[in-house]
């Protein structure tokens, strides 16, 4: 079948092979999340649909269900009849999680299928390096290429400190400097969106999220509000996830905003790779970095050449994430369960991988 109207929501040849093997039903991308109610695309154009009672009763959690950027297999082209209906979610190439607040095990899927994440932060009183550092393990964690968006740069006094302080933490991450008012700051974060491939923005209520994706688009689509002056946050314009096609071509996902990420899974050897290689200096493999002799980090520490709080918040993570007082061999199992869900599931998947480079 060909694909004209998906081509531009980002559809890959991957996902139209896929497709192929659910006889009778139609691939969409789900565009809008309203609780149980969504919104997708297919080649047909926009409609409504829901979950089947097959699927409900299939689905272990709320990560078992469609989020916005997911491709689905429904059962037909437009809703005249009657909301469409979802049988099957394709597999994701990657995903932005959290735990679900309030519960003690649900995940919450922010968006999937990302080739890019904005990490959006003012540049006032929400500066956050802590925050920003579980942005990040999530976001390499999710498989898709973060990049820090800094925005409000008219409100901060000392951007060179800023700038310093974030080289530390920033783990390798592209990061760009703009206002909601420049246009040089709009035309640098454009320069990331490449026709077909798909960004979301994460970040606080009130960062400018959605005055970026207005500029994106050419025109006010999302509702902005301006974060308050007394306290530096921002008050919730976005009420639900949607995917927007933007003119020029590129895919891009606003997602409410949320001060605080709970971890479900997330990648802390990467958005912390300067402790880890410390750690790995240790006298002591198993070292706690608290009272043992020979131990690097807390060398590190006291030289000033690692931040206390930064260190912390490791801790703070790795408690978050089960991992504190794992040994090495339980700690990488962990990961993997982390990861694949098993070590079946990884096995699987690198058998996959090694079948498809041969091809």
């Amino acid at each position: 079948m060909e694909y004209n109207n998906l081509i531009k929501y980002g559809l890959s040849d991957r996902f139209a092979q896929e497709a192929t093997l659910y006889d009778g039903l139609f691939l969409a991308r789900i565009i809008e999340q309203h609780r149980d109610l969504y919104k997708a695309v297919c080649e047909d154009g926009e409609l409504h649909a829901g979950v089947s009672g097959n699927f409900i009763y299939r689905a272990n959690d709320n990560s078992d269900f469609p989020a916005v950027g997911d491709w689905v297999m429904i059962d037909r082209r437009d809703d005249s009849a009657g909301n469409a209906v979802i049988h099957h979610i394709l597999q994701r190439k990657s995903v932005f999680d959290r735990r679900a607040a309030g519960t003690a095990n649900g995940v919450q899927i922010v968006a999937s299928n990302i080739d890019i994440v904005f990490l959006c932060m003012s540049l006032n009183a929400d500066f956050n390096l802590r925050r920003l550092e579980r942005y990040l393990s999530i976001a390499w964690n999710s498989m898709a290429t973060p990049v820090i968006v800094l925005t409000k740069a008219d409100l901060c006094d000392d951007l060179s400190s800023r700038l310093a302080e974030l080289a530390k933490i920033s783990a390798g991450a592209d990061v760009v400097v703009c206002t909601s008012m420049e246009e040089s700051g709009y035309k640098e974060v454009q320069s990331y969106i490449k026709e077909g491939k798909t960004i979301a923005f994460i970040g606080s209520s009130g960062v400018g999220k959605s005055t970026l994706i207005n500029l994106l688009m050419g025109r006010d689509v999302l509702k902005t509000k301006e974060i308050r002056e007394d306290d530096g946050k921002g008050r919730h314009t976005t009420t639900h996830r949607q995917l927007l096609v933007l003119p020029d071509g590129g895919i891009v996902i606003d997602t409410p905003g949320m001060r605080e990420l709970q971890l479900d899974s997330a990648d802390l050897s990467r958005s912390f790779e300067d402790i880890e290689a410390l750690a790995e200096q240790c006298r002591f493999r198993d070292c706690s970095h608290s009272t043992e002799p020979g131990c690097a980090v807390r060398k590190a520490i006291e030289a000033g050449e690692l931040p206390q709080e930064r260190m912390e918040n490791y801790k703070k993570l790795r408690r978050e994430m089960g991992y504190e007082g794992l040994d090495s061999r339980k700690l990488e199992q962990k990961k993997i369960e982390s990861m694949f869900g098993s070590m079946g599931e990884m096995k699987q998947t690198m058998r996959y991988i090694k079948q498809k480079n041969k091809r």
